[in-house]
């Protein structure tokens, strides 16, 4: 089917509407919420591998390097391209010839982090020259294009605004080159290139002596990446892109919470030998720049002194210098030279001295207020200087450091009040207890809507129930535990009293809740070592209504239970709704869990828009049951994954 020529296109394309109207879509029940444009996409992401996207393959793909496809997309709107682009990748249906056929003049917005297998130089070439109008390019993952290439593909993308370049082979060079390629770019993303280090990122400030930069960037992500020469270099770095970047709001960078104590105590001098070795400009003028106006008048002055002391130091240089003179003049010159040397020299190192004295002095009075709303990359114990320089956090994520093992929950919990009023996303990461994160999680748990936990070791029921009571906004939920050490004893098979499941707290804006627990490898079976956790499990399923994806992995408590009271026990949690629990349901995964093919077998049959299901490792659950399961769900289109 010749897509490629403008005379036939209109006509080939009514071709293409009679042959998928030969082909009914099938749908859940369920999807009769979904609007008409996502249902028409829908049923194109399932025809277009049989019908544009064979013909491709088979006719052209290998054989023409096409500038422009006029094919069934070229008059798709940008914003339809990226629902469905999105939609196929969702669905592992993307193609090289599908992405092909989609890579449009017209497009705005182009991930491609979902599928990186297909991301290579041809890709490149082809997006270089269609998709020049892009705004947002996500090539996270590309670890098959090398760094020229990408050189060669921000020459082509001068309106890009957004960039992510992250795990990709992006060095030094590419960023040397977006400040001229790609100008009005805000966002970028370089984690986990480890062909860089933190002082490749200082070609990115404008206050680089031999970039432009790029003044505009609004957010910078640089985790995980190489290590620089010097200890130091990660820290200075990240303070020098702090202070001349004045735009940054959103940040991840390595060592940045020890940036901010440097700036919060304007301990400039330790930084001194990396600005001598990269030329950057001095601290103490960014820091003036970025502060208050009222002590720029001493600043120059001192400012003043140091270049009449510079001139006088010159003019002494260019009379030792001076070959005109005779031989005897000369002499006398040099010896004239020396003595005034010696003098200056004394002169200067008082000067000096009294220069930095009037620095720091007028530095004293200088107020920073940074900017960031988003951080990542801050230790415990550096967060007193970062609430004092940006008081207006809304995402904090934290990680815990051994040598930080003196902070306590109620110093952590104070220092976080500081943001009781504009957090609005937490990530805390930290091995320890979970009751010592959950009196400092209830600081600012009133204004949270999301929140995760990572590596916090399970420590009883009381720490996790005050936890959902100190947040009740929550729409994400997010907890990475280690399960109770110690068995517990085995519990009674008698029905809980309904009176203390009414008393347990439940999320009922919540949306997305994961609880997954560490397990054990060569453990075939999970131990239920937290039986007690079935009350809450209830609550937070039965009182949270909007659920659209549950992950429930390796859970210490019998699974079967707990989804019994859901959907048959007639008590509700306290502030819960009357609504249907899991009406929303879509994303189920119970891996590693002790589940029955009965329950299984009950949550599938129900009127819920569940799509995927993940029972890997669920020993209750056999190959056998799994093949029943699907022959009965066939036409629903429920993806099943069991190992």
């Amino acid at each position: 089917m010749p897509l490629f020529r403008q005379s036939e296109a209109r006509g080939k394309t009514e071709g293409e509407k009679r042959v998928v109207k030969k082909r009914k879509y099938r749908f859940k029940d369920s999807d009769h919420h979904a609007t008409l444009t996502r249902l028409c996409l829908l049923s194109i992401a399932e025809n277009m591998n049989d019908v544009w996207v064979r013909d491709y393959a088979q006719n052209y793909m290998d054989q023409y390097f096409f500038r422009y496809i006029m094919g069934p997309f070229s008059q798709l709107p940008s914003d339809l391209l990226e629902e469905l682009l999105s939609l196929l990748a969702s669905r592992r249906l993307v193609t090289r010839a599908a992405l092909h056929l989609m890579l449009v003049p017209q497009l705005r917005h182009l991930s491609l982090g979902r599928c990186t297998g297909l991301v290579t130089s041809n890709l490149c070439a082809i997006i270089g020259a269609r998709c020049q109008a892009l705004l947002s390019l996500d090539l996270g993952g590309g670890v098959s294009v090398s760094s020229p290439v990408l050189q060669e593909l921000l020459g082509s993308l001068a309106n890009l605004r957004s960039l992510s370049l992250a795990g990709s082979m992006c060095d030094v060079r590419v960023l040397q080159t977006l400040p001229t390629q790609c100008p009005m770019l805000r966002h970028l993303d370089v984690s986990r290139c480890h062909h860089l280090n933190p002082v490749s990122l200082l070609f990115l400030s404008p206050k680089h002596p031999q970039s432009p930069g790029l003044p505009v960037l609004r957010s910078l992500l640089a985790l995980d990446i190489g290590f620089g020469e010097w200890e130091e270099d990660g820290q200075a770095t990240a303070a020098f892109l702090l202070l001349s970047l004045p735009w940054l709001e959103r940040v991840a960078l390595e060592a940045l919470g020890e940036a901010c104590v440097l700036l919060r105590d304007r301990d400039f001098h330790k930084v001194e030998e990396f600005i001598c070795r990269t030329q950057m400009p001095d601290f103490r003028d960014l820091w003036t720049e970025r502060g208050n106006g009222d002590n720029v008048t001493g600043m120059d002055k001192a400012e003043e002194e140091s270049f009449s002391l510079s001139e006088a130091t010159n003019s002494c240089l260019w009379i030792q210098d001076s070959e005109d003179e005779d031989e005897g003049e000369s002499n006398r010159i040099e010896g004239a030279c020396h003595d005034f040397t010696g003098a200056m020299a004394s002169e200067n190192t008082r000067g000096n001295g009294a220069l930095k004295v009037q620095q720091e002095d007028s530095l004293k009075g200088v107020c920073l207020t940074l900017r960031l709303r988003q951080v990542q990359g801050v230790s415990f114990g550096s967060l007193g200087p970062l609430g004092q320089l940006c008081p207006d956090l809304s995402v904090l994520t934290l990680d815990y450091s051994e040598e930080e093992e003196a902070v306590s929950g109620d110093h952590l919990a104070r220092v976080l009040a500081r943001w009781s009023a504009s957090l609005r996303s937490l990530t805390l990461r930290f091995p320890g207890p979970l009751s010592k994160m959950a009196r400092s999680v209830a600081a600012v748990g009133a204004s949270l809507t999301t929140l995760t936990l990572e590596g916090v070791r399970a420590d009883g029921l009381d720490p996790l129930l005050r936890l959902l009571h100190s947040c009740p906004q929550l729409t994400t939920l997010t907890i990475h535990m280690e399960p109770p050490r110690m068995h517990q004893e085995e519990e009674s098979e008698e029905e809980d009293r309904e009176e203390d499941l009414h008393a347990l707290p439940c999320l009922p804006r919540l949306s997305c809740l994961a609880l997954n627990f560490a397990f054990d490898q060569r453990q075939k079976r999970t131990p239920m070592s937290w039986r007690s956790l079935k009350g809450a499990l209830w609550a937070l399923l039965r009182g949270a209504p909007l659920l659209e994806t549950v992950s429930l992995v390796a859970a210490p408590c019998p699974l079967n239970p707990v989804f019994r009271l859901v959907l048959d026990h007639p008590a509700i949690p306290m502030r819960a709704s009357q609504s249907p629990a899991l009406q929303h349901l879509r994303d189920l995964n119970l891996a590693r869990s002790d589940v029955s093919m009965a329950t299984v077998s009950r949550l599938v049959a129900m009127d819920i828009p569940l799509s995927t299901l993940d029972l890997s490792g669920c020993w209750a659950v056999t190959l056998h049951d799994i093949r029943r399961l699907g022959d009965t769900m066939r036409r629903q289109k429920l993806h099943i994954k069991w190992t």
